[in-house]
C-alpha cells in the first residue's frame, strides 16, 4: 500500500511540475527584457577621484539593480558586463540589441574639476550646451582603446566638436520613451534620495546611439566632488541609488502596460453597452483624436481581453514600436471621456494624442485647428 501511494505521491509531482514548467515558458506571457551596462570595466577605469573609482562603482549598482528586477517574474535582465572586463561601446549595444532588449540603462558617473554635485541623466540627441558635450566626449573617448575604432564608428572621433555636428538623432522613434525613463530616473534621485537634480539632457552618447529601444544614461553623481564620491562609493550610497533606478523601471515597465497579458484568462473580456454618444459641438476639421495606451516592443491583438474590455483599440507599428490607441474621434470633447475612461480601467499614464491624417501632430496644434 504504501508503495503505491509513494508511486502515486512521484507520478502527481512530475505532472504538476511539468504544467508548472510548461506554464514557464508559455510564449504569450513574453518577458519584458532589460539590459543593465555598467559602464566601463577592465583597462577603461572610467572617471578616477579621490580614490574613487568609477569601474567599480559602477558595476556594484549595476548588479544590484539587475539582482532587484531578476525577482520580478516578468522580467529578464541581462548584463553587459558582471566583472572587471572591458567591453566596446559597439558591443554594449549589440549585447541588447541581439537580445531585441525594452529597456538599456547604461550607469554611470560624473567628475569635474570644480566641486560640481549632483544627478543627470541622458538621452541620445545633440549637445545643447559645451557641459553636455564635454560629458558626451568623456564617455566617448573610450573608443581610442579599440581596434580599428575608426571602421566600427565610421570615422566619428569623440575629441572633435565637428563629428556631433553630424551625430543623425538614430533613436528619434524611442526618443519619448527615453524620456519618460529618464524622468522617472531623476525624479526618484531627487525626490527620494534627495540629491541635486541636474535634469534630463540630451548628448551625442555614441552607446546609445547604436541601440534600437529606448535607452538612457545614468551620470548617478560626481565622484569628484568629497561629500558625493564618499557618498556613492559607500554600500548605502549604492543601494539607494540602485532601488531609484529600479524603482523607475518597474514605473515605466507599468506605464507601457505589458502586464496586461497575465491575468487573461482571470479575468475574461466583459461585453460593455456602449451609451448614447454625446453631441459633439467640438469637431475640429481634419483632425482626429485618441487616447494612447500604450507604447512597446510587442505585437498584441488589439482585441478587447488584451485591453481591459476596451472595444475600441487599434494597432499601429511606428518605427520599431507598436503603439496601442483607444478610440478615434474629432471632438475634442468625446476624446477628453474616452481618456477618463481609460483611466478609470487602469490605464492612468494614458494620453490624448492627436493626427492630422496619417501625421501625428501636437494637441495643442491640433486645437487650432478650425471647428467645423
Amino acid at each position: 500500500m504504501r508503495t503505491k501511494f509513494f508511486a502515486l505521491f512521484i507520478f502527481f509531482s512530475l505532472t504538476i511540475s511539468l504544467a508548472t514548467a510548461s506554464a514557464a515558458e508559455d510564449p504569450y506571457l513574453e518577458k519584458f527584457v532589460v539590459v543593465i551596462d555598467a559602464g566601463h570595466g577592465g583597462q577603461d577605469p572610467g572617471n578616477s577621484w579621490n580614490g574613487y573609482s568609477e569601474k567599480n562603482i559602477a558595476l556594484n549598482i549595476a548588479l544590484k539593480v539587475g539582482a532587484e528586477l531578476e525577482k520580478l517574474p516578468d522580467v529578464k535582465v541581462i548584463y553587459t558586463r558582471k566583472s572587471d572586463v572591458f567591453v566596446t561601446l559597439a558591443g554594449r549595444a549589440q549585447i541588447a540589441n541581439k537580445a531585441k532588449a525594452d529597456l538599456f540603462v547604461s550607469i554611470h558617473m560624473n567628475g569635474h574639476k570644480s566641486q560640481a554635485q549632483g544627478t543627470e541623466t541622458f538621452v541620445l540627441g545633440l549637445h545643447r550646451n559645451e557641459d553636455n558635450l564635454e560629458v558626451a566626449m568623456r564617455e566617448n573617448e573610450v573608443i581610442f582603446l579599440e581596434e580599428d575604432y575608426e571602421m566600427t564608428y565610421d570615422g566619428f572621433d569623440p575629441n572633435s566638436p565637428e563629428s556631433y555636428i553630424g551625430l543623425t538623432l538614430m533613436q528619434e522613434e524611442y526618443l519619448e520613451q527615453s524620456i519618460l525613463l529618464a524622468d522617472l530616473i531623476q525624479k526618484n534621485f531627487t525626490n527620494i534620495n534627495k540629491r541635486v537634480n541636474r535634469g534630463v539632457k540630451q548628448a551625442g552618447f555614441l552607446v546609445l546611439r547604436e541601440t534600437y529601444m529606448p535607452s538612457v544614461l545614468v551620470e548617478a553623481g560626481f565622484l569628484s566632488n568629497k561629500s558625493e564620491g564618499a557618498y556613492l562609493n559607500s554600500a548605502a550610497g549604492q543601494t539607494a541609488i540602485s532601488e531609484s533606478i529600479v524603482r523607475a523601471v518597474k514605473d515605466y515597465k507599468n506605464s507601457m502596460n505589458l502586464e496586461i497579458l497575465q491575468n487573461i484568462e482571470a479575468n475574461p473580456a466583459v461585453d460593455l453597452v456602449d451609451e448614447a454618444p454625446k453631441p459633439t459641438l467640438d469637431v475640429y476639421d481634419g483632425i482626429t483624436f485618441k487616447v494612447q495606451l500604450a507604447a512597446t516592443g510587442k505585437k498584441l491583438d488589439p482585441s478587447a481581453r488584451n485591453f481591459k474590455g476596451l472595444t475600441q483599440v487599434s494597432r499601429n507599428k511606428e518605427g520599431k514600436l507598436f503603439k496601442y490607441y483607444y478610440g478615434a474621434t474629432s471632438s475634442y470633447g468625446q476624446v477628453q471621456d474616452l481618456h477618463e475612461e481609460a483611466k478609470r480601467k487602469g490605464y492612468r499614464d494614458s494620453y490624448i494624442v492627436a493626427f492630422r491624417g496619417n501625421e501625428k501632430i501636437s494637441v495643442n496644434d491640433a486645437l487650432k485647428t478650425k471647428m467645423k
